[in-house]
């Protein structure tokens, strides 16, 4: 059995079997998250780890567009490193103006319908790569398109960041249990205490500026 597919476990928690692609892309993706709501650089680093093993999940469990988001990730991951990073001086936390909040809420509602859409359809148009359906495509691609949206949020020190990232926890909570992989829904359980904590410790930040 190969390292990667889900059927190799790494332990049972009461008769429910944790693959170690779970395994591994949940303790690094609470890392991440944790790191990321310290403003911490680091958080780069471990998401890296968390989006490989995600990727080769997602593909398994056919939810395809958290797959394609996983190479997003890594891209937006390596450009975050990167802009944290490019100067000595700390890039300051800050705010979106309230235009640009209504243009993104109206883009991540086109790009999810869009997106919802064309995920429906990948078995038809890939079938050499994707031979079973997508699994709850536009649920699916509203936490894609939020995600990319949050990512370039944080990757900016935009505070609005958090309030997206909340709104995805909870959405995939409930999708990854309905979809049977319950230790990353836990996972994004324990991600909602974190981004409440991230969006207040930023939120500190802020005022001290």
């Amino acid at each position: 059995m190969h390292f990667f597919e889900i059927e190799n476990v790494a332990f049972q928690i009461w008769a429910y079997p944790i693959s170690y692609v779970e395994l591994i892309g949940t303790v690094f993706g609470l890392v991440s998250v944790y790191l990321a709501s310290r403003a911490n650089i680091l958080t780069w680093g471990t998401g890296i780890v968390n989006e490989v093993f995600l990727f080769m999940l997602f593909f398994q469990v056919q939810l395809y567009a958290d797959m394609f988001l996983q190479i997003y990730f890594f891209v937006v991951t390596v450009y975050g490193w990167y802009n944290w990073n490019k100067t000595t001086r700390e890039i300051k936390i800050s705010q979106i103006s309230f235009r640009n909040k209504i243009f993104l809420v109206l883009a991540i509602i086109i790009g999810t319908l869009i997106a919802g859409f064309l995920f429906t359809n990948i078995h038809v148009y890939l079938p050499t790569y994707f031979k079973i359906k997508a699994a709850y495509p536009f649920t699916d691609s509203f936490v894609m398109v939020a995600s990319i949206v949050a990512t370039i949020l944080l990757a900016k020190k935009k505070i609005e960041n958090w309030y997206l990232w909340i709104a995805v926890d909870l959405v995939c909570v409930v999708l990854y249990f309905k979809k049977g992989i319950y230790f990353l829904s836990l996972e994004y359980f324990i991600f909602l205490g974190l981004t409440s904590y991230g969006l207040y410790h930023w939120k500190q930040q802020l005022s001290n500026d």
